[in-house]
């Protein structure tokens, strides 16, 4: 393919600075410089040589440090060049959830000069294959406990070597009974034997360089992840994020939370995986810039233990979404923990409601802040003033962003009128990876990405969403498309049309709920159910199912969704 160049520097600004850096607090700068760092991997590899003998990561009351992570993953990136024969700009999936294998598997790939190519440990392996195949990725990194869904679409795969990581990685000291991961993690490992072309995770980071070894030197330019969305569109489709992307947004970030930081260097509690673009970025990146400790939480679904280790770790910030949030306050042990520590959290992924906030408030005395992001933009948009955030609002433009609101014809309206949210910045991707036709439908010539949401800012500058993309399904932060769950529910003989709609649930904000004209007179709701559950990820199963004699439609044929709602 031909690579797509990255966004031309943004433009220099009018005289007028925009109206919301008057709102911005003291400290906060109004711009930062996206070329500070060369690449993503010279920005983590200079934050562990300033702090090598401090902690970079925790997973199970076991601490790396920042010099432990820079040597493994060096041995680990020797090894992809080495033994695997990766070249520069090949692709590597890593399919981990949230322990110190993930970490390090990340920086190693990018030493090697690799593309990152995040997996959802809980696809389905029809999902795994099409994100495998789109991407072209050749090296796989899989914990053992989800190998089983790698193991029958292989051969469809261009995967030439597997890398298998157990959960006892990098923390010796624990025995594997002491894992306590929810049943979606508890699976009968696929013996590593039965993979043609297989290393052991542990085994390929404690081998040594060979003397001609050296870190890559990609450029700024060139992707660092393919980060996989349905973007604004609703076809799965790989987000370019640049090194200078993803530079970018962590110096953002950090520019917004670091003067808040009480400690030097702070801890972050990290319970949202680190696959997803708003964990990645705003606990891993802008951490690591400011020499702080992760503290990984393998499963944020078993409460108790959240709360545990909220109670031993006494952590600075957390991020998470609202269901999360939503939970923890409901859980009895919660308000008995010490929050003398914490500063602040963050919410993402989803609207934080205001009942939320408010009790969280009440509980811990601290502020729950919102903020908004999309994949495309690596994620981080805006977010709320740390110190008394505008409740109702995802707060102002990071530094170096600008945020129009623009009507269908693609005008810039005034304050305090809705249109489409529109962002440039050296955050924004230079567009979706073998995809220009998408790229063309969200990307303008001058470097503004259509995010296909609603919003409209406050006279103070504070933007305000009115509504999520048309036809998208929010589900504990988690995207569901209609199209993909449509596609996979008419594949049944039974199934004669179907439809998705979003509908509110208490636990998870939204539910799917799927409309279905029937083929096959028998067919049954548990038939279905069965169904969907063999083919997608837990949180794309619709909760309702409702069978019809017809569908809503236009003239040309395209279901009306907004009758179904």
């Amino acid at each position: 393919m031909t690579l797509q160049t990255e966004n031309a520097p943004t433009p220099a600004r009018a005289t007028a600075e925009p109206f919301w850096f008057a709102s911005y607090p003291p400290g906060i700068p109004h711009s930062i410089d996206p070329d500070t760092y060369p690449s993503l991997s010279a920005l983590l590899l200079d934050a562990c040589a300033r702090h090598a003998v401090h902690p970079a990561f925790e997973c199970l009351n076991v601490r790396m440090s920042y010099g432990e992570w820079e040597r493994v993953s060096r041995a680990f990136a020797a090894f992809l060049i080495e033994e695997v024969k990766c070249r520069p700009g090949d692709r590597i999936a890593i399919m981990l959830p949230n322990l110190l294998a993930y970490p390090v598997a990340f920086l190693g790939a990018l030493r090697a000069g690799l593309i990152v190519v995040n997996v959802n440990p809980l696809y389905t392996p029809r999902e795994l294959k099409e994100q495998l195949a789109d991407s072209g990725a050749v090296t796989i990194v899989i914990m053992e406990n989800f190998a089983h869904k790698l193991e029958p679409v292989l051969p469809e795969t261009q995967i030439r070597h597997v890398v298998v990581a157990r959960l006892g990685d990098f923390m010796p000291a624990l025995k594997r009974t002491l894992f306590n991961f929810a049943n979606t993690y508890i699976r009968r490992a696929v013996p590593a034997w039965r993979f043609p072309g297989f290393t052991l995770l542990g085994k390929a980071c404690h081998r040594t360089p060979g003397a001609g070894y050296a870190d890559a030197q990609p450029a700024a330019a060139s992707p660092a992840l393919l980060q996989y969305t349905g973007g604004t569109t609703g076809v799965p489709k790989g987000a370019m994020l640049t090194h200078r992307n993803l530079v970018a947004n962590t110096l953002q970030c950090r520019a917004v939370i670091a003067p808040y930081i009480p400690e030097e260097r702070g801890s972050v509690l990290t319970p949202l995986p680190l696959y997803h673009i708003f964990a990645l970025t705003a606990n891993l990146l802008a951490f690591v810039l400011m020499g702080g400790l992760s503290v990984l939480v393998p499963d944020p679904r078993d409460i108790k233990g959240l709360i545990r280790t909220m109670r031993r770790a006494q952590v600075t910030t957390m991020t998470g979404v609202n269901t999360l949030f939503n939970a923890l306050i409901n859980a009895p042990d919660f308000a008995g923990l010490d929050f003398s520590k914490l500063a602040f959290a963050v919410g993402g992924g989803a609207a934080v409601q205001s009942a939320v906030a408010a009790r969280w408030h009440e509980i811990t005395g601290t502020d729950l802040v919102e903020g908004y992001g999309l994949t495309e933009a690596s994620p981080v948009v805006c977010i709320n003033p740390v110190r008394s955030p505008k409740i109702g609002t995802v707060g102002l433009p990071v530094p170096s962003t600008e945020v129009a609101i623009r009507d269908d014809q693609g005008n810039d309206l005034p304050v305090g009128e809705a249109g489409e949210i529109c962002v440039r910045g050296p955050q924004v991707m230079p567009g979706y990876w073998q995809r220009p036709d998408e790229t063309a439908l969200v990307l303008t010539a001058g470097g503004w990405l259509h995010t296909g949401d609603i919003g409209a800012f406050d006279a103070q500058g504070f933007l305000k969403i009115l509504d999520r993309k048309k036809d998208m399904v929010n589900v504990s932060g988690f995207k569901v498309f209609p199209n993909e769950v449509e596609d996979v529910i008419v594949q049944h003989p039974g199934v004669l049309e179907a439809a998705v709609i979003g509908i509110a649930d208490p636990h998870t904000g939204q539910g799917v709920k799927l409309f279905v004209v029937k083929r096959d007179p028998a067919l049954t709701e548990a038939e279905l159910t069965t169904y969907a559950r063999e083919r997608l990820a837990g949180y794309k199963v619709p909760k309702t199912i409702v069978f019809v004699d017809s569908l809503p439609k236009s003239n040309v044929g395209k279901i009306i969704r907004k009758d179904l709602r």
